[in-house]
């Protein structure tokens, strides 16, 4: 079955003005996730369901996705159908003020339905899951780390914008300012799918505030996204292939690290991966987190050598210097955020730092797809 709802032109007291958009069950495939969604609510009615644990993990997640797709669709079917209502209603019997909210509704509606329409792209066997975000200044001392603090910040901002739980596993924090390194688990659905964006080098242009001359820097700062797996997919790790150091979390304190001497730093010898956390107070929970972001650093790695892609942590390294960036950002002489993979540019940078990626991400999606570039 394929429907279409369409939002028809309203006629107001005001110039008037025409808004139509569609959203087709077929292209998003409606009818066989309602019938999958139906199966497995099904099998979770049966009482032996439970008894398999492993299974209905598997089953609940799947339920989840499925819901991420059927209740947002019928949400702006129900949202449309009294959109097209009220303009029904506008023509018999014109109101200016019904009218005004009429186009209010449009343009909400317009932009919920190009985001739906967006999770498309996001197909990779690893876009629904949740994402572990790695961020290390570049050459420049003070200056970069400071910067990859600012990044770290943005992130943060955005993941909130999402409604995504941030939690942040290892911090490093600079002598002066900014940090020598962070890693950030940001959780929630398809936050790996549109987060893959964001990785490569990001380049800064202002005027430094640690220079007592004020002269222009120019800072870079890398960052890398995995996708942070569970327990169903298969990751060969062997204990004898696994350094475990311990230390004391070390850094300027706060809300950030907890000042304990249960800080754990895992290798993985064959490799030469290294992932460390410090977050909980527990040697044992902390080591347990650093073998999640160990197994997905792996996982990550095996998924392109199979694609015969560089390796994720040596060969797909960009030097984090000039040259290499995917992102400017210029404070100075002018402000500007300019994307050089999609040539998106936003004037206004310090919207682009409080955490509104909306454009490039979504940029880079429809360029790009799922594929990584």
């Amino acid at each position: 079955m394929n429907s279409e709802h369409r939002c028809p032109s309203s006629q107001t007291s005001s110039p008037s003005s025409t808004a139509a958009f569609s959203i087709s069950e077929v292209f998003f495939d409606l009818d066989a996730k309602r019938a999958r969604l139906n199966e497995l609510e099904a099998q979770q009615s049966d009482p032996a369901f439970w008894s398999n644990s492993d299974r209905a993990r598997t089953v609940v997640q799947e339920v989840k996705q499925l819901k991420g797709w059927v209740t947002p669709y019928e949400d702006l079917v129900h949202r449309i159908g009294g959109a097209r209502e009220m303009a029904e209603l506008l023509e018999s019997d014109p109101d200016e003020e019904m009218g005004t909210e009429l186009e209010r509704e449009v343009g909400r509606l317009t932009e919920a339905v190009e985001a739906f329409e967006l999770r498309t792209m996001l197909r990779g066997p690893d876009d629904m899951r949740d994402a572990l975000l790695t961020i290390h200044p570049g050459a420049g001392g003070t200056e970069s780390q400071d910067w990859a603090e600012m990044l770290m910040r943005m992130y943060v901002r955005w993941a909130e914008r999402q409604g995504f739980e941030v939690r942040v596993l290892d911090l490093l924090e600079g002598e002066e300012a900014g940090i020598k390194s962070v890693s950030i688990e940001i959780k929630g659905e398809y936050a790996y799918g549109f987060l893959k964006a964001e990785k490569g080098v990001h380049r800064l242009v202002r005027i430094s505030p640690y220079d007592s001359q004020a002269r222009r820097h120019t800072s870079f700062a890398s960052v890398f996204v995995y996708p942070d797996i569970d327990d169903t997919i298969e990751v060969d790790l062997r204990e004898e292939d696994i350094k475990m150091d311990v230390f004391r979390a070390s850094g300027a304190g706060g809300q950030h690290v907890n000042k304990t001497s249960s800080a754990v730093r895992l290798t993985h010898i064959p490799t030469g991966i290294v992932v460390s956390c410090q977050q909980e107070r527990s040697q044992t929970k902390n080591r347990q987190t650093a073998m999640k972001m160990l197994r997905s650093a792996i996982y990550q790695r095996k998924l392109e050598e199979q694609e015969a892609a560089r390796a994720l942590v040596e060969a797909t390294k960009t030097d984090n210097s000039w040259g290499n960036q995917i992102r400017s950002y210029v404070f100075q002489p002018y402000t500007m955020v300019n994307d050089h993979r999609t040539e998106v540019k936003v004037s206004d940078v310090q919207r682009v730092m409080d955490g509104d990626l909306e454009e490039f991400i979504q940029a880079y999606l429809k360029r790009y797809g799922g594929s990584a570039a």
